[in-house]
């Protein structure tokens, strides 16, 4: 029998210790033995909770206890789940985490604590919720070279997007809404700003390419500034703005980047809405692959960590190996990169030709004759921001996805 113990009963804590009740048989034949929860570690008391049973105020229990194999680490946050990590790592104990904040400023070096002492540091649940992304980087697509990966990976600002994009409502609205929800925290910054995204899709191309790259250096921008005039203008134009976080390399280099984006029908994001998430990974062999799914909540998250679980109990004293090393990735800056851009701006058509050059898709909305988008010509960020500078008509920018394909997007 494998005996585990959880590290914070929060959402997703609350959930493992349910999914690994009401799922243990069909778990114990798929581990070949019988998960037993010996200890919920958490400051507060849970009075009538089955975890009252097994409930410890003390870190130590754990971490000086033999019989314990494999530890969840459910806290959230750096502080104290950083050191606690560290310590059951060190003391030849596997841990199995959702936490993408602690993978995205530690997981190099909590890797390599796990390695030198042949047990495992796995984090499934980190990106994507219950999207089992990270699982088939490690293994389904090992025969590939990794060339993009493109995804919706916050399902806050996807709901806010989407009932923009639906309902008509303005941006403040909508994060109200989710609020009320509790689709949104309180204080939804790491969302809205694209923090979060930004840790999820620096901790997967860094899977995706073998080399690390650091989440503090993926250019990010957030969706404060969008508004329901520029949603108006993308359906008009049969896009949806979509808050992605992408990163590609090619023969130029890597580069990476969270923004919101212009993106088409034929790009297969489009058509995910709500608080649901989606990542796209390109092999040079396979091609384009999409996996879809809950990026939150309790049991999605759950079922993640559990798979994380099993795959510790499976290789109790072995190391799974994976392509990631810890040597940096250094990336090229996104001015470097081309592709089309929408603009909307106050003028004449003559105007939007003198400042950016050819333009397409001249767009105007009933009630706005002071204003009008289009998209420019195919060109590289720097020179569209260079053009952007010298004029003051423009209100508002995005970057669009190549037309014929997903891959700019």
């Amino acid at each position: 029998m494998a005996k585990i113990a959880i590290m914070g009963y929060g959402t997703v804590g609350a959930g493992v210790f349910k999914t690994l009740t009401m799922n243990r048989e069909a778990i114990a034949r798929r581990t070949g033995e019988e998960i037993e929860i010996k200890y919920v570690l958490d400051l507060r008391e849970f009075p009538g909770d089955p975890a009252e049973e097994v409930l410890t105020h003390e870190f130590t229990d754990i971490l000086n206890d033999p019989e314990v194999s494999v530890v969840v680490e459910t806290m959230g946050g750096l502080k104290p789940a950083y050191m606690f990590t560290k310590e059951l790592l060190a003391a030849g104990k596997n841990v199995c985490t959702s936490n993408k904040e602690l993978v995205a400023e530690h997981g190099v070096e909590l890797r390599e604590v796990a390695r030198e002492h042949s047990v495992n540091y796995l984090f499934e649940a980190s990106c994507g919720g219950g999207i089992p992304i990270i699982r088939v980087l490690n293994t389904s697509l090992t025969a590939e070279e990794i060339e993009e990966v493109t995804g919706i990976l916050n399902g806050t600002t996807n709901y806010i997007l989407t009932s923009m994009a639906d309902e008509g409502k303005e941006f403040a609205t909508a994060l109200k809404e989710a609020q009320e929800k509790g689709y949104a925290e309180l204080h939804p910054e790491a969302d809205v700003e694209g923090w979060d995204a930004c840790r999820k899709i620096a901790i997967l191309s860094s899977l995706g390419y073998g080399r690390h790259i650091s989440y503090k250096d993926v250019p990010t921008e957030g969706i404060t500034h969008v508004d329901k005039t520029d949603i108006e203008y993308a359906k008009a134009l049969g896009c949806r703005i979509k808050l992605l976080a992408t990163s590609r390399r090619d023969d130029n280099g890597t580069w990476a980047l969270v923004a919101p984006m212009m993106i088409g029908r034929e790009n297969p994001l489009t058509a995910v809405d709500g608080v649901m998430n989606a990542v796209m990974v390109k092999g040079n062999a396979v091609g384009t692959t999409m996996y879809y799914g809950s990026g939150a909540g309790s049991l999605p998250t759950a079922s993640a960590v559990v798979g994380d679980i099993i795959d510790c109990v499976k290789h109790r004293r072995t190391t799974i190996r994976t392509d990631y090393s810890a040597e940096p990735l250094m990336l090229i800056p996104v001015d470097e990169v081309t592709r089309p851009f929408f603009v909307r701006m106050r003028g004449d058509e003559g105007a939007a030709r003198a400042a950016f050059g050819e333009i397409s898709s001249v767009t105007r909305l009933p009630g706005k004759e002071d204003e009008f988008g289009f998209l420019t010509a195919m060109m590289p960020e720097k020179e569209f921001k260079a053009l952007l500078a010298g004029t003051d008509q423009v209100i508002s920018w995005y970057r669009r996805g190549k037309n014929e394909e997903a891959e700019e997007a």
